[in-house]
Order: structure tokens, then C-alpha cells, then sequence
């Protein structure tokens, strides 16, 4: 009898119901990865194993807020853990900024908040990074949602910027790619972003549903396309099989 091939764990930290795995849960169950999704508001983390694969998703908190909302001590610790036993990790908006904490950086309020679809400028490396591979977000309009942003850690790699964020993506080697913006959101996901965030959106000047809406129409299946190819990039080259 050959030998059986160990089955992948892929483990999730969910923050509200609405921000999901988006089009990962289809790439990493063609990859043949489980997926495992913690509710980090159950409070139950610490005990967590981060599988074979880690992925903090974005939420409407601070990275920072951990006096309110003392589980984002042990969504640290897990994050740790992973980056410590060698296992990936993808951070998103507040995953990215929990992962700049773990590794040292201040998370702070951003100059104003990014909500909307629009580019992102690589950097040298960026472009030789997961994000500026062939069919990558080079050129391509991605949604930003967030008020917050990070000092860039010590010995992370920048990837992105924008001329409100000037910290948009870092990477870490071949584990860790955080990205303050969202690769992972689907169309049919923000419907639930809009309810989740409307009072979000109601009290941000300059934006409304409707205009979200319509740039979604223009720009969220070239973002899924470009993201698809990011993500399975970044796998890839961390050395999972494909």
C-alpha cells in the first residue's frame, strides 16, 4: 500500500460574519486544504493550532483595541506561533496590522480612511513579490477599507504604497504576505459589506453605497482574477503543494 498523503489544514481567524474567506476558500480546496474558521470574538484562540496554513481576515477594530477587546491577545499569540513553527501566514486589513504588532511595529490611525476601489504602486520589490507576479495587481484596481495603518516592521519587505498609506503590503521572507488591502472579497461578498458597514459608509464623506456599488461592478472580477494569482503565488513559493 503507497503511502497516504497527510491532509491540509487551513486555519482562519474571523472577526464579524460578513468578512469571510472570499475566493481563498476556493483556491485552497482545489489545493486540497480543509478549512477551519475561528470566530476570534469566542474568545477561544490561545489553544488554536495554526495548521498549515494561517489567515487573520480584517474586521472593524483597531489592531490596537486590545483593552476592549482582550482576544486580539491571543490572535497575537496564534500569529506568533505560526511565524515561530515556519507555518504561512496571510494577514488582511486588521490581520496585516495584528502581524505588524507581533513583529513589533506601532498601528495607528491613518492621515484619512481608504474606502473604495483603486490602485496600489508596487515597489521594486513588490514587483518581484507575489503581488507583481504575471497576472498580479500591478495595474489593477483593488478594494481598500480601512482607517488604520502600521509602521513598517524590521525586517519586513515593503510592497505597496499609496499617497495615503505609504505601508499598503509587507512581506516577510516566504511566510508572511500582510496586505492592507482586500484581494480576497468577491463581489457577491461586499453586498454584505454594505450592510455590515453602512453606518461606516453613511458617517465617510465622499463615499455611498450606490457609488461602491457601481465601482464594484467596473473592477471586483479583474481584482478576484489578479487575486487568485497573488494568492496562489504566495503559496507557491512558500512551498505548499499546488
Amino acid at each position: 500500500m503507497g503511502d497516504m498523503k497527510r491532509s491540509l489544514n487551513s486555519v482562519f481567524v474571523r472577526h464579524v460574519a460578513f468578512e469571510g474567506p472570499g475566493i481563498l476558500s476556493g483556491i485552497l480546496t482545489s489545493m486540497g486544504f480543509s478549512l477551519s474558521i475561528y470566530e476570534a470574538t469566542d474568545g477561544d484562540l490561545s489553544g488554536v493550532d495554526p495548521g498549515d496554513l494561517l489567515v487573520v481576515l480584517g474586521g472593524p477594530i483597531g489592531a490596537y483595541d486590545d483593552m476592549d477587546y482582550p482576544f486580539l491577545h491571543d490572535e497575537m499569540k496564534l500569529i506568533e506561533r505560526a511565524l515561530k513553527k515556519g507555518v504561512p501566514v496571510i494577514g488582511i486589513c486588521l490581520g496585516s496590522q495584528l502581524a505588524a504588532r507581533v513583529l513589533g511595529a506601532r498601528v495607528y490611525p491613518g492621515k484619512s480612511k481608504e474606502i473604495g476601489w483603486g490602485e496600489v504602486h508596487l515597489t521594486g520589490e513588490g514587483l518581484l513579490s507575489p503581488l507583481g507576479c504575471d497576472g498580479g495587481i500591478d495595474g489593477v484596481k483593488v478594494l481598500h477599507w480601512h482607517g488604520d495603518t502600521f509602521d513598517l516592521p524590521a525586517n519586513a519587505t515593503r510592497l505597496a504604497e499609496t499617497s495615503v498609506t505609504p505601508n499598503q503590503a509587507f512581506s516577510v521572507g516566504n511566510s508572511l504576505l500582510a496586505l492592507q488591502f482586500h484581494l480576497e472579497v468577491t463581489a457577491g461578498d461586499l453586498e454584505r459589506w454594505f450592510v455590515g458597514h453602512s453606518f461606516e459608509i453613511s458617517k465617510t464623506e465622499g463615499i455611498s453605497v450606490g457609488d461602491l456599488r457601481r465601482q464594484t461592478a467596473l473592477y471586483a472580477e479583474r481584482c478576484e482574477k489578479a487575486g487568485e494569482a497573488v494568492f496562489r503565488n504566495f503559496l507557491s513559493r512558500a512551498g505548499l503543494p499546488q
